[in-house]
């Protein structure tokens, strides 16, 4: 649809449903602070709990790329392994996020968070039998996705029931914030761990961690009943799919936040490679520059809340791109281990900030029964495309090494992002209030 005709319907959009989305959006009314989201007891109650599984998750994570790495000495099977636990997204995102609508987002998360612990368990024993060939690691690590299909698309749906409209970007910025903060504190302890006791003891821990999660789900008293349409579920999942190909602001930020997941943000499958092969660090090295990632995420929630009282979600989600671009560029040609891990903290923190300024959009501007689709696909753009990027990616560095990997995958981050700063029409609309949509 060309751009022209796309802006004059949803400009019609808007003048019939203005009243609607603003106060979907949290209306003309002022936000909170960087931290309002933590007055509101059950936020607090699951981002405390959710924190603690994230850091076991991450203590998993970088045990489990670290022990493929050593086991099969390749970047390629690094990626098939990351792959491996974001593959049912392909298959079934689109299905869970209809269940998302239709069932109670809190009772599904606790099942799927339920059987990730046991998926954790089940990896920490099979190492324990001798069981450690990517034959035995690779279909765990697949189980685990699968409850993690089920489980994302619920649990970024269920943020916005926990807090007022006004407070929806901080809260969605400070839920992200609280991942990412796990994954600069996770890498590290999963890197003393790996040093100290190896991968199995790696994965007990975060089997352990996912019991303050769940335990902060049995305790949260705002309630979640499903609220969608009762139907067929493709037609049920036809309906967001139709929403996003007609309308230019869901379509233009889901391609731009696509190209920056598949070229971009999958670069953490090469942080193994580049820690031991490019840097010469070791596991410590990679600890630190995942951690310093996380560390930049942790700043840029607050930051993006902040910026928002005097710019448009559009503005944010244009200068991010390009600085997630440039700092990748700035990776594949830095040697000082130091400045690499400030290029990771402008990454974590720019990264940070698109994905929760597109995320706020896209949920602010559909209705309640609606987010659980809506993001059903952003996590299929963001997250699915994450793992073939970086099978690509892993590919690629064991062709043409990884300095020359990062600047393939910088150069079209970085067009990407000048794109869409040189031709403002393609995300004039990606803003949460009507009052936006004007300028560029």
């Amino acid at each position: 649809m060309p751009e022209r005709a796309c802006g004059r319907d949803l400009r019609g959009a808007i003048g019939a449903m203005g009243k609607d989305m603003v106060t979907s959006a949290g209306g003309s009314g002022e936000a909170g602070g960087a931290l309002a989201s933590f007055r509101h007891r059950d936020f607090r109650l699951l981002w405390s709990g959710a924190f603690v599984s994230n850091v076991g998750t991450w203590i998993h994570n970088t045990a489990l790329l670290w022990f493929v790495k050593e086991t099969t000495g390749t970047n390629t099977w690094v990626g098939a392994v990351n792959m491996a636990s974001f593959l049912p997204l392909f298959l079934l995102v689109l299905w869970s996020g209809s269940l998302a609508d239709r069932l109670d987002r809190r009772k599904m998360i606790i099942a799927t968070q339920s059987a990730m612990m046991l998926g954790a368990l089940g990896m920490g024993l099979c190492l324990r039998a001798g069981l450690s060939s990517m034959g035995a690691i690779i279909p765990l690590t697949a189980a685990m996705g699968l409850a993690f299909v089920f489980n994302f698309p619920a649990w970024r749906s269920i943020i916005p029931d926990l807090v007022p409209p006004r407070d929806m970007l901080n809260g969605i910025a400070l839920d992200a914030a609280q991942f990412n903060l796990a994954r600069c504190v996770g890498p590290l302890l999963g890197a003393l761990v790996l040093n100290l006791w190896g991968a199995e003891t790696a994965f007990y821990v975060n089997a352990a961690s996912f019991l303050a999660v769940l335990a902060a789900l049995l305790l949260l008293r705002t309630k979640t009943p499903p609220v969608g349409k009762a139907g067929a579920t493709g037609s049920h999942i036809l309906e967001v799919l139709r929403l996003a190909a007609g309308e230019g602001w869901a379509r233009n930020q889901l391609l731009l936040l696509g190209v920056m997941s598949f070229f971009g943000l999958s670069f953490l499958v090469l942080l193994p490679g580049l820690s031991r092969d490019v840097l010469m660090r070791g596991s410590g090295g990679y600890g630190a520059l995942l951690s310093a990632i996380g560390a930049g995420a942790a700043v840029g929630a607050p930051l993006v809340t902040l910026l928002r009282r005097r710019l448009p979600e559009r503005a944010i989600i244009k200068a991010s791109a390009v600085v997630v671009g440039l700092a990748l560029l700035g990776v594949a040609v830095c040697r000082v281990f130091w400045l690499c891990v400030v290029l990771s903290v402008i990454l974590g923190t720019s990264s940070l900030m698109m994905s929760a300024a597109i995320n706020t959009v896209l949920q602010a501007r559909v209705g309640r029964e609606m987010r659980g689709r809506i993001m059903s696909l952003y996590i299929l753009v963001f997250q699915g495309l994450y793992p073939l990027g970086g099978m690509f990616l892993g590919f690629m560095s064991d062709r043409i090494t990884i300095p020359w990997t990062l600047v393939l995958g910088g150069s079209v981050c970085t067009a990407a992002g000048l794109t869409v700063v040189l031709f403002p029409s393609l995300l004039r609309h990606a803003v949460t209030s009507a009052r936006d949509t004007q300028g560029a």
